[in-house]
């Protein structure tokens, strides 16, 4: 059995949109109607770089370039904090729903706000509702062609809206012209990968379970998590958004009351770090070495 090395951590993203953003929440909230909404994500921002800070975290910020662009000084705070700044695209339209001329020019925009703001080359993406799966892996190609090193948008789970359940569960290539993949954590149990990596499910399961399938994938994979949150997850006293369907209305907001609490848990229970130092060895290392077979993504816990 491997396990992982002490001395590295796991990898902790946010992924910065706020709550009328979702796409859950999509058709209940028009995309032109965005300006009017009241945008709690300053407040939510500062937030979370205060619970960083009082526990050591460090963190990879995957941000929208609309919001980068109305709120450049709160971007700017995540990098003098020292965290990295990574792109969500600009609009926070799923690669689904583009054509790879669209797709470019999001990220292009996106890249273009995000590097002024921080002085500093963008390294990585991850796309909108984790919108990148088996029938667009073209995206890979287009974001390594725009400079960009790694994607975390290819979810190796079974869901409704998104997902690649047959996808390697560790870092890879799956275009061999596209960047290196780092997969959202999941927990091999049963013959199927169960989500492991934050959002919802964080919200939902107990505590205790999230923090055991975290600890077992390090104990069995030999390799470190990937977990995501967002900053509307910390927001309980955030806008209700009426007539949302049942399924949407659950998803989005349960448990955000208890959300902070159990991130404060979260942030002392593992060691967390920013994706590109994190997973600095697979970056550098030959395409060749970065990529993992089918065989990798079977292993049972």
């Amino acid at each position: 059995m491997q396990t992982q090395s002490a001395d590295r951590p796991n990898a902790l993203t946010v992924d910065v949109e706020d709550y009328f953003q979702v796409s859950a929440l999509a058709p209940r909230i028009p995309r032109d109607t965005w300006d009017t909404r009241e945008c709690r994500i300053e407040r939510n921002l500062d937030r979370i770089l205060q619970l960083f800070d009082q526990s050591g975290a460090q963190a990879t910020f995957f941000t929208l370039g609309w919001i980068a662009e109305r709120y450049p000084h709160a971007i700017r705070r995540i990098v003098d904090a020292g965290h990295e700044l990574a792109s969500h695209g600009y609009g926070h339209e799923r690669v689904t729903d583009l054509a790879p001329a669209a797709f470019r020019a999001d990220i292009e925009r996106a890249q273009r706000i995000l590097e002024d703001l921080s002085g500093a080359p963008v390294r990585g993406y991850r796309a909108p509702s984790f919108s990148i799966g088996e029938g667009n892996l073209w995206a890979l190609e287009v974001l390594r062609e725009a400079g960009l090193e790694y994607s975390s948008s290819i979810y190796p789970v079974h869901h409704d809206h998104y997902g690649m359940p047959k996808a390697p569960r560790h870092p890879h290539r799956p275009m061999p012209a596209g960047v290196l993949e780092l997969p959202p954590a999941t927990l091999r149990m049963g013959g199927r990968n169960l989500p492991a990596a934050g959002g919802g499910y964080f919200r939902l399961l107990p505590y205790v379970m999230s923090r055991g399938a975290l600890r077992r994938i390090g104990a069995l994979d030999g390799m470190p998590a990937v977990f995501y949150f967002h900053p509307w997850e910390i927001d309980p006293d955030q806008p209700r958004v009426s007539g949302l369907g049942a399924r949407s209305r659950f998803r989005h907001y349960v448990n955000l009351h208890r959300m902070e609490s159990r991130l404060k848990r979260l942030l002392q229970d593992f060691r967390w770090d920013r994706m590109d130092r994190v997973f600095a060895a697979e970056l550098a290392a030959p395409e060749d070495h970065a990529r993992v077979t089918g065989e990798d993504n079977v292993r049972t816990a």
